[in-house]
């Protein structure tokens, strides 16, 4: 799985929020600014608020890996 890399944590802060816990589905609407996460397959994207998130075509997954699923990971 594929991380998400930082240099200076003085930028970075540790929030607790629920917001992080949420999976949203392709092309629903973008409820934060920021960097989401595929659970399946790690892949990451940034996305700004109401935008929708990419299409289910955006990227294939194989059967180990379900449906794709965005986490927001760094809320911007």
């Amino acid at each position: 799985m594929a991380n998400t890399w930082y240099k200076y944590n003085q930028f970075i802060s540790q929030n607790d929020s629920d917001e992080f816990d949420i999976l949203h589905r392709p092309g629903q609407q973008v409820p934060h600014s920021g960097i989401y996460r595929c659970e399946g397959c790690g892949s990451a994207i940034a996305s700004n608020v109401a935008d929708p998130f990419p299409p289910q075509n955006h990227h294939q997954h194989g059967p180990t890996q379900g449906d794709i699923r965005w986490r927001l990971i760094v809320w911007a």
